[in-house]
């Protein structure tokens, strides 16, 4: 009883501070505006040309023009929410995994952005792993406490983000225009239109990189400033597979899987996964080398490799479906990208994507890049950075501190989670079938549950808080370490207990064995 109360009265503490943050930011809002309609003859409101409209993008195109600033915001694709561009979208991208970070940078808005897309998920409690061809299933909860992930369809977020900042009578949206090259000490940018002949220069205050892992604004940067990168494949691709609706009994939709479990068929080199949808599919992604998706040239050989691997998932999937999207849909490459610093001085500064590509394993992409605008604007604020220009030197006063701040804070966090990334494809598809890691999950949890300030599970501070990905990390490697060494510990203990009274113990420790497998794979 007690544990319940104080956990409400922390709950209720959470929410009236969120409400006052963003009563500060709406408050905020409105004083940008304020200087903006104040500003003397020797001043100017500031633009901001945001080049890539996809989620990071759009998101901080609404933060900005919520802190006054006039907002350019540049898209190389057509306008993806007209119906004529819809299906190009089928088979190209991962679905996405909502937690914490990004949800918190959604309700830093105070759009209720959130909500919406919240009503439009599905949330993922745990992990149900498939670990045999008999169709045997283990479910793996995220958290002792009950937290959970949500699945998203990348799409129609972006489309809400797109309509939030097109409200917006400071914003512009700018589709069909790809950059072309940019002057970053002029401040300007040029756009090639519709992917012709025709350019188009646009003159800025500040360029904002949320172009994707490919950056163009990165490379533009790259040309003016001694930037460090690395560039790193891991030799896995993905294809993307529908398992569409069942019917039940009533010849009515319904999910094929139990919807609140993303399920996962490890097979140590490769893996299937599996993510719900409102609509009753599931959007399934097969990960294997390249080399493996090369070597299935025919139906049959796709057949027979899903029979011995996946032969649960073809009476869901519907072999005539599994058969048109493998040999239709793209294959998709993973690539990890690092760059430091993120800023160019008070010029430009990439974010997302552009500065921090990650593989999907641990569905941090988006999350990082929405925590990389909610990151951005706090450290902007802090520094009381306001939407004007000085026209005597065309500058914006503190913002190069401010940029240089964002790159000191962010740079490592960003680095970090793109290692975690890495390792928790091994986990997925390998490590979750392992007595000895499945030991240490149960046992990290209980302690959790017991004492929550004193172990914290790595996916825990990852997923459903807002803790700094590099001292996550830094935490998660302290606790290892204790909690290998008391692992080592106990087992030494009953090995030596073990020796000792072998003839008698014999059939007690058997029945042991049994019963801790037992509670493990419970």
């Amino acid at each position: 009883m007690y544990v319940f109360v104080v956990k409400f009265f922390i709950n209720v503490t959470i929410k009236i501070l969120q409400n006052i943050l963003i009563s500060y930011r709406k408050l905020h809002t409105c004083t940008g505006l304020i200087i903006c309609n104040t500003m003397s003859n020797e001043q100017k409101q500031a633009i901001v040309g945001i080049v890539g409209g996809g989620l990071v993008g759009a998101l901080n195109a609404i933060y900005f023009a919520q802190r006054g600033w006039k907002v350019e915001l540049y898209e190389l694709r057509p306008d993806m929410r007209l119906d004529i561009h819809k299906e190009s979208r089928r088979g190209k991208s991962i679905n996405l995994a909502l937690s914490e970070r990004g949800l918190s940078a959604l309700r830093g808005t105070g759009l209720e952005l959130d909500k919406t897309i919240l009503e439009e998920s599905v949330p993922m409690k745990a992990r149900m792993v498939h670990i045999s061809q008999s169709g045997k299933q283990i479910s793996q909860a995220y958290d002792v406490n009950g937290q959970h992930i949500n699945a998203v369809d990348r799409a129609r977020l972006n489309e809400i983000l797109l309509d939030a900042a097109e409200k917006m009578d400071n914003v512009t949206i700018y589709f069909d225009h790809r950059l072309d090259q940019a002057d970053l000490d002029e401040n300007s940018l040029q756009f090639a239109i519709n992917n012709s002949d025709e350019k188009k220069t646009y003159k800025v205050d500040l360029i904002i990189g949320a172009d994707g892992a490919y950056s163009r604004t990165r490379s533009q940067m790259m040309r003016r400033m001694r930037m460090n990168y690395n560039q790193e494949y891991i030799d896995t691709g993905y294809c993307e597979l529908l398992m569409p609706p069942a019917k039940d009994a009533d010849g009515n939709s319904t999910f094929a899987l139990d919807p609140n479990h993303l399920h996962i068929w490890p097979r140590h080199t490769f893996m299937l996964i599996a993510l719900p949808n409102p609509d009753f599919s599931f959007t399934c992604t097969l990960f294997m080398p390249f080399k493996m998706f090369e070597d299935i040239k025919t139906e049959e050989q796709l057949m027979d490799f899903f029979r011995e691997h996946f032969d649960d998932s073809i009476p869901l999937i519907g072999e005539s479906c599994l058969k048109t999207d493998f040999f239709r849909n793209p294959r998709g490459s993973l690539v990890t990208v690092k760059a430091s610093p993120h800023n160019y001085q008070d010029k430009a500064l990439i974010i997302g994507d552009a500065a921090h590509a990650m593989v999907p394993f641990y569905g941090q992409g988006m999350n990082c890049g929405f925590q990389d605008v909610e990151v951005l604007h706090s450290i902007l604020d802090k520094y009381q950075i306001k939407p004007i220009v000085n026209t005597a030197n065309n500058r914006i006063e503190r913002l190069n501190e401010a940029l240089d701040a964002y790159s000191r804070v962010r740079v490592e966090d960003a680095h970090a989670i793109c290692d975690l990334a890495l390792y928790n494809y091994y986990e997925m598809r390998h490590a979750v079938t392992s007595l000895r890691f499945l030991a240490r999950k149960k046992l990290e949890s209980s302690i959790h549950y017991v004492f929550p300030r004193l172990i914290i599970p790595l996916y825990t501070m990852v997923s459903f808080t807002t803790t700094p990905y590099s001292q996550a990390i830094k935490r998660w490697n302290r606790q290892t370490y204790w909690l290998n060494a008391g692992m080592l510990s106990v087992s030494l203990g009953i090995a030596a207990v073990g020796i000792k009274y072998r003839g008698r113990l014999t059939p007690s420790i058997t029945t042991v064995v049994s019963i801790v497998k037992n509670l493990i794979f419970k």
